[in-house]
């Protein structure tokens, strides 16, 4: 932990946009959060630890825990729900990897991507490393939320999640370790410069070949391991480029940065399904449809759905070799969802692959544009659905995914996605006691989080 920034540590950052993204983590962590960045923080917290719990078992989660372990040193800080303790890089890279691997992570329109597997997997391991106050660790996660979302909302291209959330782990971090201003401004430079380019993934469309799925996905994890490695660096006093931010050709600003009057992180949204958000919207009207008709899936002759250009940019296979591929795949999701109910995504589980007929009516859906909604993305993600049953041709309204910050999920809904979420992966005594934890901390009690994060080992049937 190194001592809080003097004036002269401020003057030498610059004045740049790295310097503003330095000063305002340094003055942001000297005060508690608004109250409703805070509520919001809770939320993400019960959303992100179900997300981990979910995504414990995933072959990329396993991969990760040995490799932490193995290659990034001992140390105190839980892994959690695995029995296992590690460094604070060690365990923030594997519990990160944990909650991005089934796509049930927190997002964000702006950002078009997701903070929350970044920032709070950072924040539990830096604050359990450093002894912070829960106060600390909720204003370290309202200030990586907002320095990310800022960072990937003026981006003039497209750049899935790893290529930004780097930043938000060291702003984090920073805040937390109470980093001088100088060193920070570095800190974010080197992550920056340094973070997942995802290049072939965030490549635009039409592209000559779509990502065979795989688990780097979105390169969330190794953001994590960047944004950590970032700031060790910059404090041990290796440079970066300052000017990263103030190329126009990658970032366009607004003049007034607006850091902290209207926080990102109260404007969260939150994910029913474990899979891309650019299929909820097609999910929600396609399932509005079934419920209100009575649909059958063995009657769909054809699905049309009119979305965005984002949603046509993902892979969306029809037949797809593994469960990313199915994470990326509207026509698969909706044909899934219509041979075995929601609960088929809530999680997402091997058993997906071997539905019968889902390809089929997979093979039957059609994907266009339209140009009215695409002019909203991504502010909003909106779709239509028309379902072909013999004569009839059944039409969805306009429909925006559920758990939207307009429309936000309340906290019982985000208890019942935990309880669904993990109902393969804990006993219901489990559930419980890990629901109670999180409940604690609204209350200011993190330490029962905390054990509870170390002490209770999943995965266990209920």
């Amino acid at each position: 932990m190194t001592d809080d920034p003097t004036e002269t540590s401020e003057a030498r950052c610059g004045d740049g946009t790295i310097a503003r993204m330095a000063s305002y983590v340094v003055e942001a962590r000297q005060k508690p959060a608004p109250e409703a960045a805070r509520q919001a923080a809770f939320r993400s917290i019960l959303d992100l630890v179900g997300a981990a719990a979910a995504g414990l078992d995933e072959t990329v989660s396993i991969a990760v825990r040995r490799m932490a372990l193995t290659v990034m040193g001992s140390g105190e800080v839980p892994i959690w729900f695995s029995g296992a303790t590690g460094s604070a890089i060690g365990a923030a890279w594997a519990n990160s990897a944990a909650a991005s691997a089934l796509d049930l992570d927190d997002g964000h329109r702006l950002a078009r991507g997701h903070p929350g597997a970044a920032v709070i997997p950072a924040a539990f391991a830096v604050a359990h490393q450093a002894g912070s106050s829960l106060e600390e660790m909720l204003s370290a996660i309202v200030i990586g939320y907002e320095v990310g979302v800022t960072i990937a909302a003026a981006r003039t291209t497209y750049g899935n999640s790893g290529t930004w959330a780097a930043y938000a782990v060291v702003a984090t971090a920073a805040a937390l370790r109470r980093t001088p201003a100088d060193a920070v401004a570095h800190a974010l430079a080197i992550a920056g410069e340094s973070a997942p380019n995802q290049l072939f993934a965030s490549a635009p469309a039409p592209r000559i070949s779509a990502p065979e799925g795989s688990d780097v996905k979105e390169g969330i994890p190794w953001s994590v391991v960047t944004g950590l490695v970032a700031l060790g660096l910059a404090e041990a006093g290796h440079t970066g480029p300052r000017n990263i931010l103030d190329s126009p050709r990658q970032y366009d600003f607004a003049e007034d940065l607006s850091l902290g009057r209207s926080l990102h992180i109260c404007n969260t949204y939150f994910k029913l399904y474990a899979c891309c958000r650019h299929v909820h919207a097609p999910l929600d009207a396609l399932l509005a449809l079934v419920d209100c008709h009575g649909i059958r899936s063995e009657e769909i002759e054809a699905i049309d759905v009119e979305t965005t250009s984002g949603a046509l940019r993902i892979s969306n296979r029809v037949r797809p070799s593994n469960l990313i591929d199915v994470q990326y795949s509207i026509p698969y999701c909706l044909a899934l969802a219509a041979v075995a109910g929601p609960q088929a995504l809530l999680p997402l589980t091997r058993e997906a692959l071997s539905h019968r007929g889902v390809s089929a009516i997979a093979s039957r859906v059609k994907l266009s544009l339209n140009p009215e909604f695409d002019a909203r993305f991504p502010a909003e993600t909106l779709a239509r659905v028309t379902i072909a049953c013999g004569e009839r041709r059944l039409v969805s309204d306009v429909t925006a995914p559920l758990g939207e910050a307009n429309n936000p999920l309340s906290w019982s809904q985000l208890e019942e996605k935990f309880n669904m979420a993990t109902g393969r992966m804990a006993t219901d005594a489990e559930r419980t006691r890990i629901l109670e934890a999180v409940n604690n901390v609204r209350t200011g009690d993190i330490r029962s989080l905390m054990l509870c994060l170390r002490d209770v080992k999943l995965p266990k049937c209920g």
